[in-house]
């Protein structure tokens, strides 16, 4: 899985404005909990580059960036969750879940359903 890694608040603005092109999905990780590990790595086993277009995945390291966290809470109106997947069209939260709640599959409905015709 090719990880863009997300680490500033303004790197989120930026990553929200380009949501107006291509739709964004972030993965909220705590590096300290074998719930967050085991979902990572359920998502990283099944992801396919090609079937995931035109997405674009972001890592978040929640436990380093907690301020970067907070801010998709707040700028995207979704309640903090960790592990956490959000997907970002358009500017706003699309689709969020978190634990074991995290789908490949609905992950991946979502991007055929944003994909041009």
């Amino acid at each position: 899985m090719n990880w863009e890694t997300l680490t500033s608040t303004a790197q989120l603005t930026d990553l929200i404005n380009a949501s107006h092109e291509n739709p964004v999905l972030i993965f909220k990780h705590s590096t300290r909990c074998s719930i967050s590990s085991m979902a990572l790595n359920r998502l990283e086993r099944s992801w396919n580059l090609e079937e995931a277009q035109p997405l674009t995945p972001y890592y978040l390291d929640l436990i380093a960036h907690r301020d970067v966290s907070s801010a998709i809470a707040a700028q995207l109106g979704v309640e903090h969750q960790s592990p956490q997947v959000v997907v970002i069209s358009d500017g706003k939260a699309i689709y969020n879940n978190s634990h074991m709640g995290i789908s490949y599959n609905d992950i991946i409905k979502i991007a055929k359903d944003l994909s041009p015709a």
